[in-house]
């Protein structure tokens, strides 16, 4: 076997193992072997720890190499030799048809042919190339193909392949972990989610329950109740099959009786069913929201018109246009009532306001700018229930004592004949939503003392 050309063996040793061209910037590792400095740096690129080198697989913890400057002036004084003298002799390839060199290749048929061979009629459409230039091109080619070489056979290193299976084992190890994290957490879950269930389906039962006995309650009530008003229709009407004398001594016995102190209990027959106690209220007048045309008395109980303008405070709280004034008392919750004296042949208003009614100006007297009020002009009465309509009102007699009752909660306002305990008008319940509800008076009129309420509506 012929020996190793000493040459090539030199011109070897120059050579980086990575790129497998000449050292450009040769560094060196610890493990003695060189590289150049860009190739290594591409191979280590993206590494913080485990540097391997690509010749030996050496592990190094720090990216460390020297400057190898011997190997680099070695390899610049070996690019001015001439290489002819490592080549082998050349044998020059000779067209066998034509007995010419073969200058030429056959990009067709991928096959050097001479001149003589071009011009003819089998390559004289095809495409050739000088050779020089195809031998360029396969030499490019196989470079990369040894790279690739290479590439693979570092991988194929017995510590790439330990370093690979130790990497695989740590990942399925991980990849366990997480599965059994995952099933957990998801065991952990359901049973939450069941206990929540069962949580709410109790709570449910729970509230079933509750409406079921609400039901069955309401349901018992409303029979009682559906019970006695058949007993009093059917007393009602027994009572109206008697004769007429008999039937008005009946229905004076149904009239509400006077309380010794101040007469019948008002709105006795709004709330039949209401135990809680009814309030008298001790009403006097505010002078400063009088209209200058009134004149309230020193006691604040009682109020007519002057003759003349009074020289007043312009306030914000006093009326302007219309002659009214209000209670110095508010009400924003509770059953409450008073009375008062009209004069005889004057007109007056009497009622209710918010507070928030207004002061200035020309004033609806209805519901929807606050006010419940009734007016009184001779023996005649009109209840203010719209801006455009006075509802005239149907009495017995015209009532010189009227006694305004309010219960807050309901929103209800009704007014009654205080000496005879007749309905004079209710209105309809209205939301008082929280605000103060003042008396309201205009005209003559006098507050009558309550020294005692006439107790619990019955």
């Amino acid at each position: 076997m012929a020996s190793a050309n000493p040459a090539k063996m030199f011109l070897g040793e120059l050579a980086c193992s990575v790129c497998l061209d000449y050292f450009k910037d040769p560094v060196c590792l610890d493990c003695g072997h060189n590289f150049c400095h860009a190739c290594i740096t591409q191979c280590w690129e993206g590494l913080s720890t485990n540097f391997h080198c690509p010749e030996c697989r050496e592990t190094f913890s720090q990216r460390n190499f020297k400057p190898n400057r011997q190997l680099r002036n070695i390899v610049e004084a070996s690019r001015k030799l001439t290489l002819e003298s490592t080549k082998e002799p050349e044998v020059e390839r000779v067209c066998e048809k034509h007995k010419r060199a073969s200058d030429v290749f056959c990009q067709v048929e991928e096959m050097p042919i001479c001149m003589v061979c071009h011009l003819s009629q089998d390559h004289r459409e095809h495409t050739v190339v000088p050779i020089e230039e195809t031998a360029e091109d396969y030499k490019v080619r196989n470079h990369g193909t040894v790279k690739v070489l290479h590439l693979r056979k570092s991988f194929n290193h017995p510590n790439i392949f330990t370093d690979n299976l130790s990497v695989i084992c740590l990942l399925n190890s991980k990849l366990e972990t997480e599965k059994q994290k995952i099933v957990s957490e998801f065991q952990h879950l359901s049973q939450f989610l069941k206990e929540q269930e069962r949580l709410l389906l109790a709570q449910l039962e729970e509230l079933n329950k509750e409406i079921e006995k609400r039901r069955d309650e309401y349901v018992a009530k409303l029979s009682e109740e559906l019970s006695s008003f058949s007993s009093l229709i059917s007393e009602m009407e027994e009572k109206c099959q008697l004769p007429a004398s008999e039937f008005l001594q009946v229905r004076q016995s149904w009239a509400l009786q006077p309380s010794p102190v101040t007469g019948p209990c008002p709105g006795a027959e709004l709330c039949p069913s209401r135990s809680d106690s009814l309030s008298a209220a001790n009403v006097t007048l505010d002078p400063d929201t009088a209209h200058p045309y009134l004149i309230v008395s020193a006691d604040r109980k009682s109020v007519r018109r002057g003759d003349t303008w009074q020289d007043l405070p312009s306030n914000p709280e006093r009326f302007d246009t219309e002659l009214c004034v209000l209670g110095c008392e508010g009400f924003t919750s509770g059953r409450h009532y008073w009375e008062i004296e009209r004069k005889e042949g004057e007109v007056c208003i009497v009622g209710v306001a918010r507070e928030s009614v207004s002061r200035k100006g020309d004033i609806d007297f209805n519901p929807e700018r606050g006010i419940w009020a009734v007016l009184c002009n001779a023996d005649r009465y009109w209840a203010l229930t719209s801006p455009d309509e006075l509802s005239p009102l149907s009495l017995r007699q015209a009532p010189r004592r009227i006694r305004v009752y309010l219960d807050y909660e309901p929103g209800q306002v009704a007014f009654f004949d205080a000496g005879t305990g007749d309905r004079i008008f209710t209105f309809p319940p209205a939301s008082f939503a929280g605000e103060r509800i003042r008396p309201l008076f205009s005209g003559p009129l006098l507050f009558i003392p309550l020294p005692s309420p006439p107790g619990p509506c019955a």
